[in-house]
Formats: C-alpha cells, structure tokens, sequence
C-alpha cells in the first residue's frame, strides 16, 4: 500500500495515475507462476504480480473519468501483455473517454512499466454494458485450437450454475494491507452500506466456477492473459452471499500455451438480482505440464 495520496497528471488527452509498486501478493505461493523459482524455471524474471492485483491500480482514475456511477455500472477490460515482478514500478494511463453511441462513454486505457512496456492495454466504460469493450473485439477473433491436453476434458458452452460465493473478512482482510489502491469503501461500510469488495477480491467471487466448470488435467502452471469486469448492479461486496453462473466461450491454444476464456456472472443470493459480471482467459503453460514435456 502506497503512502503517497492518489494524483493525476494531464497532458495531450491523456491523464495519468501516480507510480505504484504492487506487492506479489502470492510470492510464497510455492510451484505457481508468482513464486520465483517456478517463474524462473519457466523462462520469467521472476515470480510475476497477478493480473487481479494491476486491476485495482485503475478504480480510482475510473472514478476520475466517469464518477462514482462507474462502481455500479462501470466497465473495465484488460488483456495483459508483459508480466511485472514484486514491487516493479508501474503507471495507469487513460485517453480522454468519448461518447458511446448506446449511452455512456468508454476511454482507452493501459499501465507502463518504468520502461515504457505496456503491461497491459483494454478499455474502459460507462453506462450500458458495453459490448464492445477490448476484451469482446478480441474474442471474435479466437482460433479453435488443433491439440489440447492439459484441457482435453473442456469444451466450449460447458455451464454451471448456482456456485455459492461468499468473500468473508477473515480470508481477506490481510489483503488490504497491500493493496495497491485504498479507497475508503474498502474498510468504510458507510460509504456504501456495506465493505466494498476491491477488485482483485470482487474477482475471487466470480472465479468460484473455475472448478466446477474445468476438468484440467494435473500438473501445470497458469497465468491470467485478460480480465473484464463489468458491474451490472455494483458494488460487489464483503461478507454478502452471492451465486455465481460460468459458461466457457472460448478455447485456443498457442505454441507455448493452451487458453480458456470463460464468462462468469455473480447474482445476489437473495433476489437473483445480477451484480457484475466477468470474461477472464487464462494461460496454461505447455513447459509447466508432463503432457508436453
């Protein structure tokens, strides 16, 4: 967690969030893509920082560009192209949002390292569910794979329905002492009558049908490749019993991964009222599985 308050900078339609350093959060995650030795052993510098944790560097430039309506209804939606390391500088960058024909208005959006790299480039919206976002133009182009192994067992238009979703305090509470970006509805129910769920735990919530909706074979290691978050009746919020549905929309492969792209949507457990909803693709390593090594 950062000491230094929340500023932007503004310069030739473009605005600018600080420099943060995001923790690695799962570093001792012993045999997964964050712990070093694993990365290193698969060709990273080191053990990388989650997708989950770089989407809560963005909520409080969001709310710069569209206002506070954005954590209702609001859109953001990243396709990660260059892994960061633990405590790696980085920079959250927005063009100036323009009007969507349907409502709303949607920015390009993307982090830098110190470098210059981007880490990850998408869009951002409000108003309507936009279904147009970066994530969505990039799914129309998914090519079917030829040879899945590790996801042999999937195919797409697999369902579940009804996960039960519960992010309770105690699991989560230490994650808000790294946080990369705290707001004050993160630990101040009164802001919005309930402990706002931050993103990277929001997520958690819609990823509980990764299990019952993948059947992987043992033995691999996976990184997130995109995330879209779309809240339909936001916030999401701590200790609040929810139900989450998955469908997979698509899988693909590539000469160093196979990839699954899934869409989950998390209701409210008490009136089925749908609160936000998620595309997320993963990586699965080919080096990282005996079934192609």
């Amino acid at each position: 967690m950062s000491d230094v308050p929340f500023t932007t900078t503004r310069l030739a339609g473009v605005t600018a969030g600080p420099v943060r350093r995001p923790d690695n959060f799962s570093k001792h995650a012993k045999g997964s893509i964050h712990d070093n030795a694993t990365a290193q052993g698969l060709g990273f510098k080191g053990g990388t920082v989650a997708g989950n944790i770089h989407f809560e560097q963005f909520p409080p430039l969001m709310a710069e560009l569209f206002g506070r309506a954005w954590f209702q209804t609001g859109n953001l939606s990243l396709y990660f192209l260059s892994p960061t390391t633990d405590g790696e500088p980085v920079q959250v960058f927005a063009r100036d949002p323009v009007v969507r024909p349907e409502g709303g208005l949607r920015a390009e959006v993307w982090m830098e390292d110190s470098e210059g790299r981007r880490v990850c480039e998408g869009t951002a919206a409000s108003g309507p569910p936009d279904l147009e976002s970066a994530l969505r133009q990039r799914l129309k182009a998914v090519r079917a794979p030829e040879d899945l192994r590790i996801l042999r067992n999937s195919k797409v238009g697999d369902r579940c329905l009804d996960v039960p979703a519960r992010l309770e305090l105690a699991r989560n509470d230490n994650r808000l002492e790294f946080i990369t970006e705290p707001l004050p509805e993160y630990l101040d129910p009164s802001v919005w009558g309930e402990r706002v769920a931050p993103p990277a735990i929001a997520i958690d919530a819609m990823r509980e049908v990764e299990k019952p909706l993948f059947r992987p074979e043992d033995g691999f290691v996976g990184l997130f490749g995109a995330i879209e978050v779309q809240w339909l009746d936001g916030p999401v919020f701590m200790e609040h019993d929810y139900l989450a549905d998955g469908t997979i929309l698509a899988l693909s492969e590539s000469p160093k991964t196979e990839v699954a792209w899934f869409e989950s949507t998390l209701k409210d457990a008490a009136d089925l009222r749908e609160v936000s909803r998620m595309i997320l693709m993963t990586r699965l390593l080919k080096g990282s599985s005996p079934l192609w090594t």
